[in-house]
């Protein structure tokens, strides 16, 4: 046998496999099987791995193509119909989505407030998330989406399947990226059949979805040199979470006004109708910072990890802080000023890695924005840290936002493997160019 049809049948049997897991891990989710369910995410993830060895250096028919894109939409098609089960943020979404049809700001009230009580209903109303104390947290973007999705389906499978459009929106772009770029076009698999779009996007309908295919087509705006629609789709991205801002170095071309200022037009006008909220427009996001433990250092899990074994305790999280804004501005300004423009890709990866890593998000959707660079960029630990990201789910929700021995533990066999595949690759580094097609 050749080895490319042994690579093929192996990619077959990859793909075999992740469609029977996906149908155990739903399973699983049937029986509130958490434990269980993230064991089989994990061996999804492992398959994942093997399958991206096989698909990196292309050269098969366009049968294969055809059947990884099959089986990226089978796994789409029967986790959307599954109802949500790893995350409740779905009910904040399409009741945000009739609140704003009811001609009400999101931004003003929490879901309890007397003034919404025509719109608190028996299905949608009594699993909403923090409804008693936190008015909504998403930017505008994102309630545009929530408000536009309602109007066609007032439902969570609804809203479920409007996200799974934008994950499939994400891979036609990553696609098209890479067939303009001379890559091999089957290196798509490297996003389409990732765990992690599975089942945060498919699965628990995350917005985030909407900030994938958003950097997607940043990438690609840049790619053809148009500077101000590299802006408006950064600033869209930034619309719907805020942090792909961090983005921008990368993008950006020296000296060059048209992206940033387009970036910014585009969050100022994507404010503008919300305004009437006032101070309140931020939403839940000051509370937020508070309860994620980032305003006392306890959500980092590098300040966590230095102060087990350092007194830092009196320092407060001012010094981690100054230490991460000091690490993002050095990567910045380095991108900006001494690196090639050409290496757009691998300094955006840099920079959403870093700041991934930095933050330490508690959950495993938060990752699912670094899954856009691995169809480009073969790096270990990025492919690693994306697909560890599911040992999160296995923190206890009363300790999620405080730190503990299993938290530490738990995050450790997340980052610290990461950190060693980025250093290995780093030393690789000084002996070979980096060569992508851009």
């Amino acid at each position: 046998m050749s080895r490319q049809r042994w690579q093929t049948g192996g990619l077959i049997a990859c793909g075999g496999a992740l469609l029977a897991l996906t149908a155990i891990g739903l399973l699983l989710q049937d029986r509130n099987a958490r434990d269980g369910f993230v064991v089989v995410a994990l061996a999804q993830g492992a398959v994942y791995l093997v399958a991206a060895r096989l698909a990196w250096g292309g050269g098969y028919s366009r049968r294969v193509l055809v059947m990884i894109l099959a089986v990226a939409a089978l796994m789409r098609i029967v986790v959307v119909l599954a109802p949500p089960y790893l995350s409740d943020d779905l009910y904040r979404y399409v009741w945000d989505g009739r609140v704003q049809a009811a001609g009400i700001n999101p931004y003003r009230y929490v879901p309890v407030d007397p003034q919404l009580t025509a719109l608190q209903d028996a299905e949608i109303f009594p699993n909403i998330n923090r409804s008693t104390y936190a008015r909504t947290i998403y930017p505008p973007a994102a309630e545009a989406l929530f408000l536009a999705i309602t109007r066609v389906s007032d439902s969570l499978t609804g809203m479920k399947a409007a996200m799974a459009l934008l994950d499939v929106g994400a891979i036609l772009v990553l696609l098209r990226l890479l067939v303009r770029g001379a890559m091999p076009p089957e290196r798509i698999l490297l996003y389409a059949w990732h765990p992690l779009t599975l089942w945060e996007f498919a699965g628990s309908g995350h917005v985030d979805a909407a900030v994938v295919l958003f950097v997607a087509l940043a990438l690609w705006a840049r790619r053809r040199d148009s500077r101000a629609l590299t802006g408006f789709w950064l600033g869209a991205a930034a619309l719907v979470k805020l942090f792909p801002i961090v983005l921008l170095p990368a993008l950006y071309r020296r000296w060059d006004w048209r992206l940033p200022a387009a970036a910014l037009a585009v969050i100022a006008l994507g404010y503008l109708p919300y305004l009437g909220a006032g101070t309140a427009v931020l939403g839940f996001l000051p509370g937020y910072v508070n309860e994620e433990g980032l305003s006392t250092g306890a959500g980092f899990y590098i300040w966590n990890m230095l102060s087990a074994g350092l007194p830092l305790g009196s320092l407060g999280v001012l010094p981690y802080l100054i230490f991460a804004a000091a690490v993002m501005a050095a990567l910045a300004i380095r991108i900006v000023f001494a690196s090639g423009a050409e290496r757009y890709l691998l300094n955006a990866a840099v920079l959403a890695f870093a700041f991934t890593v930095l933050l330490s998000p508690h959950y495993p959707w938060y990752f699912a924005w670094t899954t856009v660079f691995l169809c480009f960029l073969p790096y270990a630990g990025l492919q690693y840290l994306s697909v560890a990201s599911f040992l999160l789910y296995l923190i206890p929700a009363e300790t999620e936002f405080t730190p503990s021995a299993r938290t530490l533990l738990i995050e450790s066999a997340i980052y610290l493997p990461t950190a060693a595949l980025a250093l290995l690759e780093l030393w690789r580094a000084r002996a070979r160019p980096f060569k992508v097609a851009a």
